[in-house]
């Protein structure tokens, strides 16, 4: 076969080239593409590493601040339950007082309330004796025919009214 017969000929040229072009291909590929890929790629590292950098400290900065936010609002807070308890307070010794003044203006209006009470009282026995002294005067008049006078018939009441109570 003469494709078998060749194969001494072209076997040493065929390396030959093959050496040459896979020398080239490491020249370009080895030394030309692969220094810049390797560039590319410690940049694009470097810029990651940077960037994870710059988020960490953006992530402290806020934790920070959202920590400093937490402690002014527990403060505000803590500062506005103290000055609701103090609103609280001065109110309820504001209207401790107000009752206690009330309280005793009511005492006073029901003292006097009582007194007038008393008076009218006394003013209405007094009425009811003057009017049983003359009916008892009326009704000894007629059916006794005799006449007693105020003085007796107003003690005559008395007596009665203080064994009525």
């Amino acid at each position: 076969m003469p494709q078998i017969a060749q194969i001494g000929e072209i076997y040493a040229s065929q390396l030959f080239w093959l050496a040459i072009f896979f020398g080239l291909i490491l020249i370009v590929v080895g030394y030309g593409m692969l220094p810049k890929i390797q560039a590319t790629v410690d940049a694009r590292d470097a810029k990651i590493a940077a960037d994870l950098k710059t988020a960490e400290e953006a992530r402290a900065r806020a934790d920070s601040l959202e920590e400093d936010y937490r402690a002014a609002l527990d403060k505000s807070r803590a500062e506005a339950s103290r000055l609701a308890g103090e609103a609280k307070a001065t109110a309820a010794k504001k209207t401790e007082a107000s009752v206690k003044r009330a309280d005793a203006s009511i005492g006073k209006k029901l003292d006097a309330a009582a007194a007038e009470l008393a008076d009218a009282r006394k003013a209405a026995m007094a009425e009811i004796e003057a009017v049983a002294a003359e009916a008892a005067q009326d009704m000894v008049a007629k059916i006794a025919g005799l006449t007693v006078d105020k003085k007796t018939a107003s003690a005559a009441v008395a007596a009665a009214l203080a064994k009525g109570k």
